[in-house]
This record gives structure tokens, C-alpha cells and sequence, in this order.
């Protein structure tokens, strides 16, 4: 019997094929998720990995064991799945290891309307489900299977995110797409497609063993080549996308990177000059110039803790038109709440496109803070250090603790937050300060306890 603990996820499921999972038990994911979600028809779809046609087709076949009428949309990105999940107003399946390495691949769930599957939505129901059919034997199909019926939505998605940012009468640009064989080279020549915008595509080969680089811009090293290319040609503007295009990151014409947090502030400006009035969400660990500027902007900023879930159900409970994380996932009511770097990518195209300066002029009002970026350190004692970090500073003078997500620590001219990691012996420090001396100054007293 398959051990599950390992490959099921606070919000996904993800292992390593054949040794974790295989097409056998994606079948048995796919009647537990047509059981679980009660649909009588879903929508699946998968990315370049060289499993991942084999294991999507396998799980359309078990949902369509258990009833359920099965739209295959084939190669996609993650937000092209959650585009077809809204549109049709289908639960979605979507396979993709994100930006994790060749050997790994794994499940993305959602219900109607892109709406998230996590542990407390239903994925500890199809855990449960797939456990007892992998123990005991899978449940005999129903009377009527569903049918397995394929469908291209690739230019309907395009289509969409087009009607949400009209890029028709901005200046002439130059961008650099670096899709690492991901799925940004599925997705961006279509999106773009007769845009003024003229596209140098970087490594947009589909080709899940990521010949060039892994497909993780997060990593400073896996943009070290858009950013070699942006200076190298003029452009003015470089985009950098993951393996399953749902998070975007930018570098400036300079090749500097443009911090997530500056492109959220600039995108939450856009839409609330859409919406006045609107809120929007950032979470814990985003810069202070995010809730500046949506205030500035006339909105209402809410914080939240980091992760998808916890952004998608404020947004819900809120009706907040935009949400943005430090990690360039960056989520949009006009999106069924859901998360899409290209739409945040045309957002900055347009903005850029819209005026004449350079996109470092342009960010540079969003990126009013020095930053540490995010420092991970391994420890023994996540707890204990965590608690000798707090009782250093509990008490000081000026300075407010809070506990939303991990620990934050606030004064006048500073923050941090140190965040526990959910899967390995990590914690995660950022900071934040008015100026590069002060960061630097507090995020070497802060580890100096945590690494003590």
C-alpha cells in the first residue's frame, strides 16, 4: 500500500514518479476526486513533464469510472486550468510539479469556478478515499461512465486575459521571456500574439527535464540568463516564467530584478483605478510600500498569512479585487480569484507601454525599502530558536510582536518576520528597513540568534 503521507500536501499532492506515485494511483485520484467533489462533469489538464500525459489520462479515466464526463484541455499552464475551471464552471485537475525538479510531478486540485482544493476542502476526503481503494481494492465503475472528451482553450484564455488589460495603443516594446521549457512557452505566444510588443523567447521548447535551467526564477541563478540577454539587446523588459506559468517575475531594462512586492503595489494601483474603493490583499512578509500605496491608491489593504489558501479565502470572504505575495503569485478577482502571471505580466506591459520612461523609473515610486530578500537558515530546534528570537526583543522599547504567520517584529524604522518552514528544518528570516544599513544591521542580529 502506497504511503500517501508523503506525497499529499497541505494544498496539493506531489511526489516523485514512479518511486511515490504512478498512473495506477493517479486513476484512483481520479474516482476519489470525482466521489469527493460529487461532479457530474470536471476538467483536466497537465504540463510538459514526460509523465504527465500518462498520469493525467489515467486520472481522467477513474473520474470518468465514477460518472463524471471528462474534459481533457491537454497541455496547459496552471492558470490556463484555472481559466477552464471558471469559465466552465467545472472542478479542475491540473498535473504539475511547479518548479520542482524532472523526476517530480503531482496534482493541483480546484473545484467549480477555480475555488481551492486544500486539506480542510476536500483533499483529506480523496487521501482517505485513494487509501482504502489502494488497500482494499478500487470501487466497481457505475452503471453510466462519463465520457473523455478533448478541448482546446488556449485562445479562449487568451482572449480573456486580453480583455482585462488593453495593451493595443502602448508604445512599442522589446521583452525578453525567458519560459525555462516550461509552460510560458505554451502560453505567451499566444497571449501576445499581435501585440505591439516584440517577443525574444528564451527557452520556450517544451521539455519537462529543464535542459537549460530549472525552471524556478525564485532562484537568482535561473535568471542570471534573462538577465545577460536584457542588457545584451536593448530590451526593456525581461519576464521570467516558472514550469507551470503561474508566477511571473520581472527584471528591469537594467537586468535588475524588480521585487514582487513592487509589482504589487503597481498592479493593486491599476486595479483599484478600475475599482475604486476595492481591497486588496498582501501578505505578512510583502513590503510596507504595498498598503501605502493601496491606501494612497484610495483601496483598503488586508494582510494576511502567507499561502495561497489563506489569500483566495480572504479575497472570497472580502471581495478584494487583487491580491499579491512576495513570491510572485499574484491573484485577481476578474480571475476568479485565482492566481496568473501572465495577467500580472500584461498589467506591467501596459503600465511600462503607457508612458515613456524606463521600467526602473517606473518601479522605482513601488520599491521604497531596502529588503533582505528571504534567508533560510537550518536548525535543530524551530521552536527554540523561534522562542529565543521573540524573547530577544519582547518588551524593547518601540518595537510590536505579532504572531499571524510565525514571528513579526515591528519598529519605527524596521521589521522582520521569521516564519518556520512546513516541510524541512528551516527558518525563513525577512527584512525589511528604510535604509540598506539598517536591514543589514537587524538581519545580522536576528540570525546571529537564530544560527546561534
Amino acid at each position: 500500500m502506497p504511503d500517501l503521507s508523503h506525497i499529499v500536501k497541505a494544498y496539493d499532492v506531489r511526489g516523485v514518479v514512479p518511486d511515490q506515485w504512478d498512473e495506477p494511483l493517479a486513476e484512483l485520484f481520479g474516482a476519489a476526486f470525482a466521489t469527493v467533489t460529487g461532479a457530474s462533469a470536471i476538467v483536466v489538464g497537465h504540463d510538459m513533464r514526460p509523465s504527465s500525459p500518462g498520469l493525467s489520462r489515467a486520472f481522467a479515466r477513474g473520474a470518468a469510472a465514477r460518472g463524471a464526463d471528462v474534459t481533457e484541455i491537454g497541455l496547459c499552464s496552471t492558470d490556463q486550468l484555472y481559466f477552464a475551471s471558471g469559465r466552465l464552471d467545472l472542478p479542475g485537475a491540473m498535473f504539475t510539479a511547479s518548479h520542482n525538479p524532472a523526476r517530480y510531478n503531482g496534482i493541483k486540485m480546484c473545484r467549480a469556478g477555480a475555488a481551492p482544493v486544500g486539506q480542510d476542502t476536500g483533499l483529506a476526503d480523496i487521501r482517505a478515499l485513494v487509501e482504502e481503494w489502494a488497500a482494499d481494492g478500487a470501487p466497481e465503475p457505475v452503471e453510466k461512465p462519463g465520457t473523455i472528451t478533448q478541448r482546446d482553450v488556449l485562445a479562449d484564455y487568451a482572449a480573456h486575459l486580453r480583455s482585462l488589460v488593453d495593451l493595443t495603443g502602448i508604445r512599442p516594446l522589446k521583452a525578453v521571456v525567458d519560459a525555462g521549457n516550461g509552460m510560458g512557452g505554451h502560453t505567451v505566444p499566444t497571449v501576445l500574439d499581435g501585440l505591439p510588443v516584440e517577443l525574444d523567447a528564451m527557452y520556450f521548447e517544451l521539455d519537462g527535464t529543464f535542459p537549460n535551467h530549472e525552471a524556478n526564477p525564485l532562484d537568482p541563478a535561473n535568471i542570471v540568463d534573462l538577465q545577460a540577454r536584457v542588457r545584451e539587446t536593448g530590451a526593456d523588459i525581461g519576464l521570467a516564467f516558472d514550469g507551470d506559468a503561474d508566477r511571473c517575475f520581472v527584471v528591469d531594462e537594467r537586468g535588475e530584478p524588480v521585487p514582487p512586492s513592487a509589482i504589487t503595489a503597481l498592479v493593486a494601483e491599476r486595479e483599484l483605478a478600475k475599482h475604486p474603493g476595492s481591497t486588496v490583499i498582501h501578505n505578512c512578509i510583502t513590503s510596507w510600500s504595498v498598503p501605502e500605496v493601496v491606501k494612497e491608491a484610495g483601496g483598503t489593504p488586508v494582510r494576511t498569512r502567507v499561502g495561497h489558501s489563506f489569500i483566495k479565502e480572504e479575497m472570497a470572504r472580502t471581495g478584494a479585487v487583487f491580491g499579491g505575495e512576495h513570491s510572485a503569485h499574484y491573484y485577481f478577482r476578474d480571475f476568479w480569484n485565482a492566481d496568473t502571471g501572465m495577467l500580472a505580466a500584461l498589467h506591467v506591459l501596459a503600465a511600462l507601454g503607457g508612458q515613456q520612461g524606463t521600467l526602473s523609473e517606473l518601479v522605482a515610486r513601488y520599491a521604497r525599502y531596502a529588503a533582505s530578500g528571504e534567508i533560510n537558515s537550518t536548525v535543530d530546534d524551530q521552536a527554540g530558536r523561534a522562542a529565543a528570537v521573540r524573547a530577544a526583543y519582547e518588551g524593547r522599547e518601540g518595537v510590536t510582536l505579532d504572531e499571524l504567520d510565525g514571528l513579526t517584529v515591528t519598529a519605527s524604522d524596521w521589521w522582520f518576520n521569521l516564519r518556520p518552514s512546513n516541510t524541512e528544518p528551516l527558518l525563513r528570516l525577512n527584512v525589511e528597513a528604510r535604509d540598506a544599513e539598517t536591514a543589514a544591521r537587524v538581519r545580522d542580529e536576528v540570525l546571529a540568534i537564530v544560527r546561534a
